[in-house]
């Protein structure tokens, strides 16, 4: 395929946008404005004062930030200069984040006050690591955040950088144990995001509220550059907050925000919706994992915006698949849409051949949004990328109409408001305690978060363990979206004949 448009960097689109809309507000963040030309200022210094400091093209640069103003100085600064930004959960403990640094070997890291102590402690292990710079504090050793934020460093030299070089490494959690980097083009975003905000018939006027987490693809995406993209305002939240959130739509005159299905159930059961005028919403996307229909009516009917379904994942940049909007568009609730403009899904068996509609088998992506490779995963890389065609890990088919509806996981992954938890992982950290001879790690419906995680313990013969042993030693080790809420202990699990443990199989009892 040939996509519609001339491939640019991200630095690229800033400089362009900025030009165009100079003096428009483009960031709303707490009492906090800047417009167009003072973001990009802004990234300028940091890619300078980067340069400055002897960083380099291709180098990677660790963004260990919760949802401020200058994660994104340092995303599109870093990118101006050619380095590769790997944003980081800010949830992840000292183990986690020591794994995504020293596997990525990150030159630089750029993380905020309270968290020095765990880089520097495991700096040893990331042999690259010879830059840091720290928010909102002071330490032996770092560089202040806002000295790379404010500097003037005229003259500086910068390299060239193009559309196909890479932007950043996404940290995906894999059924290994590990996170596999997702190495993502400046042309991949570009493309991703030209297809999603032309889809969605975004316009300059409309104000896109931000609460996911910056360091994900869908903030990154389907906010901050189809913002940037349309000329439109970016709404930044540092979190989402039920208690505030109708004030900041209504203050702000937000017209579209991106949300999991959690966040729509849990507005639902908010009071005093009507006390804020909240006419300015116009639709509202929401994914990361099935909108249950009650859930999905409620919402459109409480408030009058239109929820926009879709499907992506960071392999693919983001946006992959999304239902139509627009007065004459045909729209099927439930259905995760058709595939988004210059993007191509199928449906194929195991042996990679296509089935006919409306039989279920794995859902398959080609286009210019599929990822370049896994980082330092040649293994991983082969197997997802095959025959040109991205495979997803997820169950699905295809309607006579031409859309797409997802059916399960092929993974055994446990989506908990639209955090991907993958069991091996906690399976593990639960293997470490002494008393502990199997473990088997599922995920259980709950209603406001559809999925929790629960861990099933097989305790070695003579040992005793509780429930609260298991949970300290997962707080200790994983961040809390990934901590057990109910453990249940068993003489044993039931097992194939290679005794491979089914998962499926193992019985709850009632919970009291």
């Amino acid at each position: 395929m040939a996509p519609s448009l001339t491939p640019r960097t991200l630095g690229q689109i800033l400089e362009s946008q900025a030009a165009a809309h100079s003096d428009k507000t483009f960031l709303y963040f707490e009492e906090m404005t800047l417009t167009y030309r003072q973001i990009l200022e802004r990234a300028r210094a940091v890619r300078d004062g980067l340069a400055a400091a002897g960083l380099g093209k291709g180098e990677r640069v660790g963004i260990l930030l919760a949802n401020v103003p200058e994660f994104l100085d340092v995303w599109f600064g870093a990118s101006m200069l050619g380095a590769v930004t790997v944003p980081i959960n800010p949830a992840l403990k000292r183990e986690e984040v020591r794994y995504i640094l020293e596997d990525a070997g990150a030159a630089a890291i750029v993380t905020q006050a309270g968290r020095e102590t765990d880089i520097d402690a495991i700096a040893g292990d990331v042999p690259e690591l010879r830059l840091r710079y720290l928010l909102g504090g002071s330490a032996d050793g770092w560089t202040d955040v806002d000295d790379l934020v404010s500097g003037d460093r005229t003259g500086v030299s910068v390299p060239e950088v193009t559309p196909d070089d890479s932007a950043a490494i996404i940290y995906t959690s894999g059924t290994t144990g590990h996170p596999k980097g997702v190495v993502l083009s400046h042309w991949n975003y570009h493309f991703d995001t030209w297809s999603f905000s032309s889809h969605l018939q975004a316009q300059d006027d409309d104000r896109f509220l931000c609460f996911l987490p910056l360091f994900h693809v869908n903030a990154q995406v389907v906010s901050v550059l189809s913002a940037l993209f349309v000329g439109g305002s970016l709404i930044l939240l540092k979190e989402f907050k039920p208690t505030t959130f109708f004030d900041t739509v209504a203050r702000f005159r937000a017209t579209t925000f991106s949300a999991v299905p959690t966040v729509y159930a849990i507005l639902n059961t908010l009071p005093d919706a009507e006390k804020y005028d909240l006419s300015s919403l116009r639709f509202c996307i929401c994914g990361a994992a099935p909108m249950p229909l009650e859930v999905f009516t409620t919402f459109e009917e409480k408030f009058g915006a239109t929820i926009v379904e879709g499907y992506g994942l960071s392999e693919a940049t983001c946006g992959n698949c999304v239902n139509p909007r627009g007065p004459d568009a045909t729209r099927k609730v439930g259905s995760i849409g058709i595939p988004l403009p210059e993007q191509e899904m199928r449906v194929f068996d195991e042996n990679d051949r296509e089935i006919p509609d409306g039989e279920i088998g794995e859902i398959v992506i080609r286009g210019e949004a599929m990822m370049r490779e896994y980082f330092n995963n040649p293994d991983a890389t082969t197997e997802t990328l095959r025959n040109g065609w991205l495979h997803t890990g997820d169950l699905g088919f295809r309607d006579e109409d031409g859309y797409f509806f997802v059916a399960g996981r092929k993974k055994e992954m446990i989506i908990r408001g639209g955090e991907n938890i993958y069991p091996k992982e906690i399976e593990e950290i639960i293997y470490r305690h002494p008393g502990v001879q199997e473990a088997a790690v599922i995920g259980i419906p709950d209603e406001i978060w559809g999925e929790t995680v629960c861990a099933c313990v097989v305790p070695k013969p003579d040992a005793t363990i509780d429930a609260d042993e298991i949970q300290s030693l997962c707080r200790t080790h994983l961040a809390d979206f990934k901590l057990p809420q109910r453990v249940e202990f068993f003489e044993s699990f039931p097992k194939t004949a290679t005794g491979k443990i089914q998962k499926g199989k193992i019985r709850l009892p009632e919970a009291d």
